[in-house]
């Protein structure tokens, strides 16, 4: 399990690159401002919802309010054999910007 901070995330998705980000908060967050280039998977449904980590390209950049969720999530999905890197200080480091709305 690695670990990146949220405004080197930013940096690399601001860069272009092409990287598979999770949000783990409640939809009631998501709403408020989310990573653009994110997918929202709650932690409350993660588990329901594992079948769509198929389709994403590993690793899997998990994010959520500071930190703590996505790094219970991470280690989890470790546990199960996926390639994951917890977002450090989570949305609330985040330096770029956001989208509201679903």
């Amino acid at each position: 399990m690695g670990e990146i901070t949220a405004s080197e995330l930013e940096t690399r998705l601001r860069e272009g690159e092409k990287l598979s980000v999770i949000d783990v908060r409640e939809p009631d967050e998501w709403e408020s401002g989310h990573i653009k280039e994110a997918i929202s998977i709650p932690m409350s449904v993660f588990i329901e919802r594992l079948g769509e980590l198929n389709d994403m390209e590993e690793p899997l950049y998990l994010v959520c309010r500071s930190g703590n969720r996505s790094g219970r999530v991470s280690e989890y999905l470790a546990t199960q054999g996926y390639e994951v890197v917890n977002v450090l200080g989570g949305m609330l480091s985040w330096p770029g910007q956001v989208v509201t709305g679903e």
